[in-house]
């Protein structure tokens, strides 16, 4: 056991850090567990989405990530599955359209006015 007051906080922080990430592993295992089974457009995009948190929080290297995505989208499409993007593009592409100019006249805010900047005089030479 730490003696020191830091040594102390570092075992605290490394304790909190463990269960964060081992509950991380876990929603990752058991989503790849789910599209295993299921092989569904929505099991592969839970199971994407989890990848892509587990190496945003560190869990795992961005590139095992990168790797782990890219054999999944693989083993899907070799399933017959159709990517869970294209599906939700279609679907949504003719609501889009109509709400989009509403959208846009909503969100447009007046700029605030910027002050001129005053030049300053060049310095005189002795």
């Amino acid at each position: 056991m730490p003696i020191i007051k830091s040594a102390k906080k570092r075992v605290r922080v490394a304790a909190k850090a463990a269960i964060r990430n081992s509950k991380t592993k876990r929603a990752l295992k058991s989503a790849l567990k789910l599209f295993g089974r299921k092989g569904s457009a929505s099991a592969q995009a839970s199971a994407q989405s989890a990848i892509a948190k587990a190496a945003k929080k560190g869990v795992m290297h961005k590139n095992k990530a990168a790797r782990l995505q890219k054999q999944l989208a693989a083993k899907a499409k070799a399933a017959g599955v159709k990517p869970a993007a294209a599906a939700k593009k279609t679907a949504a592409k003719p609501a889009a359209k109509k709400a989009a100019p509403a959208k846009k006249a909503a969100v447009k805010k007046a700029a605030p006015a910027k002050k001129p900047v005053a030049k300053k005089a060049p310095a005189k030479k002795k």
